[in-house]
């Protein structure tokens, strides 16, 4: 497919590399100069342009632009109605996009995580997801939505992420203060955590860690009288908005 992509932040670098040497021809802005100068120059199949000439190379393109500044430059560009446009910001609804790209049809919302460039990742999607499955999937794995309000809980609900890794990051620095050697400290808690999760389910796994009177019994329910599930669900709440 010819694909091309307005904007190309961290996410943005992260979606063409998990599409680069596929079979599509990728054309990608300037805009995030060190992003696509480095893309170019890893991949023979990715080239750069400026933004209106990455649409007229383009049949499917993704906005990787910050929302805030999307309508300025959108609006000096001429799409085709033959195009369709993947949004990956977070801020602006499909109904925006739409209105901000036409006449090309405004056909998904797409939240990527880094991930994506070595496959193996979750991705958000609101809208036409047989068209991101066909490219994304199975390396990755589609979330379908149903509806704005779905995805305004989604996107609060993975700022889990951030919170998780730092517990982990802190009793990895816990260990290693008290191990020979710190990396393998880290490396080994990482591991544990991710395979953990990804063998079961999170009721499960609690279940199956709740030996009465054992380590991670009694860590649990230190940290739960301590207010973390009240701090989480109010956090995430505020988020909601």
């Amino acid at each position: 497919m010819r694909l091309g992509f307005l904007g190309c932040g961290t996410i943005a670098s992260a979606v063409v590399r998990g599409l680069a040497g596929k079979g599509h021809q990728i054309t990608v802005s300037e805009r995030g100069k060190a992003q696509s100068a480095a893309l170019a120059e890893a991949f023979e199949d990715v080239t750069v342009t400026g933004n209106q000439a990455v649409i007229d190379a383009s049949d499917v393109i993704f906005l990787g632009l910050m929302a805030e500044s999307a309508e300025g430059i959108l609006k000096e560009l001429v799409f085709r109605e033959d195009q369709q446009v993947v949004s990956l910001m977070a801020g602006a609804d499909l109904g925006r996009v739409a209105e901000l790209t036409a006449p090309a049809e405004a056909v998904a919302v797409m939240i990527p995580f880094p991930g994506i460039a070595q496959g193996g990742s979750p991705v958000m999607a609101l809208g036409n997801t047989a068209l991101l499955g066909s490219l994304f999937e199975p390396d990755n794995q589609i979330f379908v939505l149903k509806d704005e309000g779905e995805l305004n809980a989604y996107l609060s609900a993975q700022a889990v992420l951030s919170p998780a890794a730092r517990l982990v990051g802190d009793a990895a620095e816990w260990l290693g203060d008290r191990v020979s050697d710190k990396a393998q400290g880290e490396a080994f808690l990482r591991m544990l955590v991710s395979a953990s999760l990804q063998a079961s389910g999170c009721a499960e796994l609690i279940e199956a860690l709740n030996t009465p009177g054992g380590y991670n019994q009694r860590l649990r329910l230190h940290m739960e009288d301590a207010g973390l599930r009240s701090s989480l669900s109010k956090g995430l709440s505020n988020l909601e908005g």
